[in-house]
């Protein structure tokens, strides 16, 4: 059984990840490490504000967070649980099909044995 909020968690991870600059960021902060505003501002054609922006978007879903302050810098890193999370969802749900596509599978194995049909 997962946690009442992994559904929820999910929604804010997959909805976090619809923007392609918010990917480009996951995936520059993946690459290169811990980064502020500015350091990220600087490697993606994107604005200081619009980053800014966007990386606030990926920590309100739980996909980054703000380490300790360098002086008046604030480095931001990947936080992994969040994407366990939307995985440990997909996981749950790709279950429940695999289980009704089986049971779909029985169900017409038994109609074609009933009615003389050999599978191919």
């Amino acid at each position: 059984m997962r946690p009442p909020d992994s559904e929820g968690q999910a929604v804010a991870v997959f909805t976090a990840l619809t923007d392609p600059t918010r990917r480009a960021l996951l995936e520059e902060l993946a690459r290169a490490g811990p980064a502020t505003v500015t350091d990220l501002a600087r490697r993606l054609p994107v604005s200081r504000q619009a980053v800014a922006k966007h990386l606030g978007q990926l920590a309100d879903a739980g996909l980054i967070s703000v380490g300790e302050p360098v002086g008046r810098r604030h480095p931001y890193r990947l936080e992994p649980a969040a994407v366990r999370t939307a995985q440990v969802w997909l996981a749950a749900l790709a279950n429940r099909w695999d289980d009704r596509l089986a049971a779909l599978e029985r169900a017409l194995d038994a109609i074609d044995t009933n009615q003389g049909v050999t599978p191919e």
